[in-house]
C-alpha cells in the first residue's frame, strides 16, 4: 500500500481524540468493575467469588482476541475494524448494565472483552499511520498516557458511582464516549480505508489459541484459591494449556496465513522490546494488585482512599510523556527505558521498607515517584519493538506486544498474590515462635493490657492481631524487594536491542 499523505492541523486533533477515547474506554473498562464486585454479586444474589467471574470473563476472551487483530485487520480494513468494535463494545457494555442476573452478565462481558480486542492496537496503529513522520514519537505518547491513566482513575472512579449511583452506572458511562469515539474516527478516516486481503481463517490455530490461552487465564486465576498444582483441577489446566500453545505454536510456523504472526519474534528489536515491556508490567501491575489490597485489608482503607493513595503514580506521566514523545528522536532510547527500570527498581526497594505505622503522605509519595519511571516506560519501549516494521505488519505486531503484555499482567497478578500469601504464613510462624508464657516480653505486654481491664483471652486476641498485621507487613516488603530486583536486571535486556530505532513506518520493505 502506498503512503497517505499525513492528516494535519484541527483533522489531526479530532483523529487524536477520537482514538484516545475509545482507548481510555476499553483501558477503563478492564479495572472499573474491580471495587464493584460486592456490591454486584450482592445485588445479583451470588457469592463475591462468584461475581470475580466477571473481571475474568472480560480477561480470557479480551485475551483471546487481541492476537487476531492482524489478520481481521486485513481481512475487513483497519477503519472499519476499529469502528466496528468501538460500537459493538459500547453495545456490550450497555447490555452489561442491563444484565439481571450473573450468567447475563458474564455472556455480555466474555462479548465485550472478545470486541475490545482490536481496539488498543488499531487504535495505536491507526494513529502512527496517520501522523506526519515528525510527530509519530508525540502519537505513541499519546497513546501511552491513555493507556498509564485509565487503570489509575479506573478504581476511584469504579468505587465514586458505585456508592453514589448504582453497579449499572459503571458500564453505562461508555455509551456516549463509545458512540462519540467511533463517530470522529469514522469522520477522519472513513476515506483512509487500508488495503484488504482476503485470505481464508486459520480455523486449527484460533482453536488452539482458545483453549490454550483460556485454560492459561483459567489457571492464573484460580490457582492461588485452588492451592495452585496440589489442586487436579490445576494440573489438568496446565497440561491442557502447554500442550495446547506448544501445538499452537508449531502449527502457526508451518501454517501459510497464520492467525498469529508468531514470526514477528525473529526480528531482534521486537523480541526484546515485547519481552522487557511484558516482564516490565508483569512486575508492576503486582505492586498496582498487592499495594490497594493491603492498604484495605490490614490498614483500614477503604476502596476509594486505596484509589487516592495510588492514583500519584498518574500525575508525572500526563506531564513528561509529550516532551518525551517529542524529543525522545535525540536520545538513544535504550537510556530512556533504563532509567525507567532504574526508577522502578529504586521505588520498589524503597517500598520494601514500608511499616504499619507509616501515614497517607508517606505511602502514597512512592507512587508519585513511580510515575517518573512509568513515563519513560511505555513509549520509548513500544518504539523499540516497533521499530523498522511496515505498516502492514503494523497491527500484528501491536497486538501480539499487547497479548503478551496482557499475559504478563496475570502473571504479575497470581504470582504477586501467591507469593505474598505465602510468605506471610512464614513470618507469621516466625513471629509466633517468640510468643510463650516465658518470654519476658510477652509476659510484660500481658501485664499492661491486664491493668487496663483486658482479659487474658482478648490480650492474646490482640497480640495475634498484631503479629498478623506484621507478618502481611514484611511479606509486602518481600514482594517489593523480589520487584526491585527485576527490575534492576531488566536494564541489562533493554541493552539486547540494535539501533536504530525510528516509529513505525506508513509503508515500505521490511529491514
Amino acid at each position: 500500500m502506498s503512503p497517505k499523505t499525513p492528516i494535519r492541523g484541527a483533522a489531526l486533533a479530532w483523529l487524536t481524540l477520537g482514538l484516545s477515547l475509545a482507548t481510555f474506554m476499553q483501558v477503563l473498562d478492564t479495572s472499573i468493575a474491580n471495587v464493584s464486585i460486592p456490591n454486584i454479586a450482592g445485588d445479583l444474589a451470588v457469592s463475591p467469588d462468584q461475581g470475580t467471574w466477571i473481571i475474568t470473563s472480560f480477561a480470557v476472551s479480551n485475551a483471546i482476541s487481541l492476537p487476531l487483530s492482524g489478520w481481521l485487520a486485513r481481512r475487513f480494513g483497519e477503519v472499519r475494524l476499529f469502528v466496528i468494535a468501538t460500537l459493538l463494545f459500547t453495545l456490550a457494555s450497555m447490555l452489561c448494565g442491563l444484565s439481571s442476573n450473573l450468567p447475563m452478565l458474564i455472556s455480555f462481558r466474555i462479548l465485550q472483552g472478545a470486541v475490545a480486542g482490536p481496539m488498543i492496537p488499531l487504535s495505536q496503529s491507526l494513529l502512527l499511520s496517520n501522523y506526519p513522520n515528525e510527530k509519530k514519537g508525540l502519537a505513541l505518547a499519546l497513546w501511552g498516557m491513555t493507556v498509564v491513566l485509565a487503570p489509575i482513575f479506573g478504581p476511584i472512579l469504579g468505587g465514586y458511582i458505585t456508592d453514589n449511583l448504582s453497579w449499572p452506572w459503571i458500564f453505562y458511562i461508555n455509551v456516549p464516549v463509545g458512540i462519540i469515539a467511533s463517530w470522529l474516527t469514522w469522520q477522519m478516516l472513513r476515506k483512509r480505508e487500508t488495503e484488504t486481503e482476503n485470505k481464508p481463517i486459520d480455523g486449527m490455530g484460533l482453536f488452539l489459541l482458545i483453549i490454550g490461552v483460556g485454560s492459561l487465564q483459567l489457571l492464573l486465576d484460580k490457582g492461588n484459591e485452588l492451592d495452585w498444582f496440589d489442586s487436579h483441577a490445576i494440573v489438568a489446566l496446565a497440561i491442557i494449556s502447554s500442550i495446547s500453545l506448544v501445538t499452537f505454536i508449531i502449527w502457526e510456523l508451518t501454517e501459510t496465513h497464520p492467525v498469529v504472526d508468531i514470526t514477528l519474534f525473529a526480528r531482534r528489536n521486537f523480541a526484546v522490546g515485547t519481552l522487557a515491556i511484558s516482564i516490565g508490567y508483569m512486575v508492576f501491575f503486582s505492586g498496582v494488585v498487592v499495594y490497594p489490597l493491603w492498604l484495605q485489608t490490614q490498614l483500614g482503607y477503604t476502596a476509594t482512599w486505596a484509589g487516592l493513595s495510588a492514583a500519584p503514580l498518574g500525575i508525572l506521566p500526563v506531564f513528561l510523556s509529550p516532551l518525551i514523545g517529542r524529543f525522545m528522536h535525540r536520545i538513544d532510547l535504550r537510556l530512556l527505558v533504563s532509567f525507567s527500570f532504574l526508577t522502578f527498581g529504586s521505588v520498589a526497594f524503597w517500598a520494601s521498607n514500608f511499616n504499619t505505622e507509616a501515614s497517607f503522605d508517606q505511602l502514597t509519595l512512592p507512587r508519585f515517584a513511580q510515575g517518573l519511571g512509568m513515563a519513560f516506560f511505555f513509549i520509548p519501549l513500544m518504539s523499540i519493538l516497533l521499530s523498522g516494521l511496515p505498516h502492514n505488519r503494523l497491527a500484528s505486531a501491536s497486538g501480539l506486544s499487547n497479548f503478551m503484555r496482557m499475559i504478563g499482567g496475570s502473571f504479575g497478578t497470581s504470582l504477586s498474590i501467591a507469593l505474598w500469601d505465602r510468605r506471610e504464613s512464614f513470618h507469621h510462624s516466625r513471629l509466633a515462635e517468640g510468643i510463650n508464657s516465658f518470654d519476658p516480653h510477652y509476659r510484660h505486654l500481658i501485664a499492661q493490657l491486664q491493668q487496663q481491664g483486658i482479659s487474658q483471652r482478648t490480650s492474646d486476641a490482640i497480640l495475634q492481631s498484631q503479629i498478623g498485621g506484621q507478618s502481611y507487613m514484611l511479606a509486602l516488603n518481600d514482594v517489593f524487594f523480589v520487584s526491585s530486583l527485576i527490575f534492576f536486571s531488566l536494564i541489562a535486556l533493554v541493552w539486547l536491542a540494535k539501533p536504530p530505532f525510528s516509529a513505525a513506518k506508513a509503508g515500505g520493505a521490511e529491514h
